[in-house]
């Protein structure tokens, strides 16, 4: 069954930090782009990140800086390390597969996961 889970959300005070794993099951993330996306209430869902296969990375303008996304194909993972949350980052944070080399649109995502809730508040 393919499957990717992520894990890893939680509550934070503004200024905190969260690491959200993606893990894969039945399917290896190897030669899959990885991305990062997330829904506040009311809101459409947006990218947040992504990395290639090959490695290379792409941050929204809203992550530059704060958040870094990795991979480790060996564990079938992938991750995003969110530094300096602010409360604006509240949302539901899904991450997504896609054969796609260089992905920028939802559509081009292959596999999802189910979210986990990410949130910002003091």
């Amino acid at each position: 069954q393919v499957q990717l889970v992520e894990s890893g959300g939680g509550l934070v005070p503004p200024g905190g930090s969260l690491r959200l794993s993606c893990r894969a099951s039945g399917f290896s993330l190897d030669g899959y782009a990885i991305g990062w996306f997330r829904q506040a209430p009311e809101k459409e869902r947006e990218g947040v990140s992504v990395i290639s296969a090959d490695g290379s990375t792409y941050y929204e303008d809203s992550a530059k800086g704060r958040f870094t996304i990795s991979r480790d194909n060996p564990k079938n993972t992938a991750y995003l390390q969110m530094n300096s949350l602010k409360n604006e980052d509240t949302a539901v944070y899904y991450c997504a597969a896609a054969l796609t080399r260089y992905p920028n649109l939802p559509e081009e995502f292959d596999y999802w996961g189910q979210g986990t809730q990410v949130t910002v508040s003091s």
